[in-house]
């Protein structure tokens, strides 16, 4: 049995009068810039290909303009593609018919947005009840829900204040509680903490990480800040143009970028603390020094190596068995940020 919940394949959005005549063009290789000097449409996607685990946070990222927002809105069609297909448990969303696409909308898909979305003239309470009673949920029921996961998001003492009335981070865990209020299996975030401030947004991040543990959903969770991609995503899926140059976990993206565009990206990330042993060890059956867990930060291992006064260390796997070994060589060089040769932009 397949452990992908969503599949993207072959997807092309092209913005303009006349979509379909300009895909032979783009499929003729046409770059995005051309094809609007030429002939004034937009390329918005160009062969979109991923798969997205069950139970797993994806991210896409990329800087603006690179068609992550315009992707996801695929996924629950809020945007018509101009080829391609969208799969989620084997079913075609863009062959749904309007009565199936409402109801993957209300029961399968919930969307959490940038600018948090909110009815400004309903209360806390009626917000996050409100895709309860879409689904034609009983007022009874939808109250007593919306209020565990108001409960859950720490607005407990808000139910009767108006959007207007809280914080944009509060604003936003309205949101996260609306979306998961309806206990829908896939999580559509589009940039959903990017207009916070940076310790709500640490902040928002870690109820999500939290909630994720427990709940299991399948997140695709859009975003800009390669920070926030590194720390809560399972796989990362990178796009520039409109077209994915990298797809992996974290670790692979920064221990092996696909080019000198990625490169870029990672520069100036804090290896020490993304990357972990499990990505520089030696798989060994047995090894002496300190003992440490495969997802043991780098900066951590280190601190341990150098506490022992060892060179090197034993990695172990979950049932506390010798599964690898790590060298302090090896991990000083892994922290080391890569010498570009330069100090410019190697990308156009």
């Amino acid at each position: 049995m397949t452990d992908t919940k969503i599949e993207i394949r072959n997807l092309y959005k092209v913005f303009g009068s006349n979509p379909e005549a300009a895909m032979k063009h783009v499929h003729a290789g046409l770059s995005k810039q051309d094809l609007l000097d030429k002939h004034g449409h937009v390329l918005g996607l160009r062969d979109i290909n991923i798969k997205i685990k069950s139970k797993r946070i994806q991210v896409i990222m990329g800087l603006s303009g690179s068609g992550k927002s315009t992707l996801i809105r695929h996924i629950n069609r809020l945007i018509e593609p101009t080829e391609g297909e969208v799969i989620v448990d084997g079913d075609d969303v863009l062959a749904m018919s309007i009565e199936e696409l409402r109801d993957f909308r209300r029961h399968k898909a919930s969307m959490v947005f940038q600018r948090f979305g909110l009815l400004p003239h309903r209360t806390v309470s009626q917000n996050v009840a409100y895709g309860l009673s879409i689904q034609g949920i009983s007022e009874g029921e939808a109250t007593e829900r919306s209020q565990r996961w108001i409960d859950r998001v720490g607005l407990a003492g808000f139910e009767q204040h108006f959007p207007a009335q809280l914080s944009g981070g509060m604003q936003q865990r309205v949101g996260l509680a609306r979306a998961l209020a309806t206990d829908a299996e896939i999580l559509l975030m589009d940039e959903a903490f990017s207009a916070l401030d940076p310790l709500i947004r640490t902040d928002m991040q870690n109820i999500l990480l939290d909630l994720q543990e427990e709940l299991h959903k399948t997140i695709v969770f859009i975003t800009h800040d390669l920070d926030e991609a590194l720390r809560i995503g399972d796989e990362i899926s990178i796009l520039r143009d409109g077209e994915v140059i990298q797809q992996g976990d974290p670790q692979s993206i920064i221990m092996k970028p696909a080019d000198d565009y990625i490169s870029d990206f990672i520069k100036d990330i804090n290896r020490g603390r993304v990357l972990e042993v499990r990505s520089i060890m030696e798989k060994a059956d047995r090894a002496s020094g300190p003992k440490m867990g495969i997802k043991t930060p780098l900066e951590d291992a280190l601190q341990q190596l150098v506490n022992a006064g060892k060179d090197s260390g034993a990695v172990v796997g979950d049932d506390g068995k010798t599964i690898g070994k790590i060298s302090l060589a090896n991990a000083i060089a892994a922290m080391a940020r890569p010498d570009r040769g330069d100090e410019g932009p190697r990308y156009k």
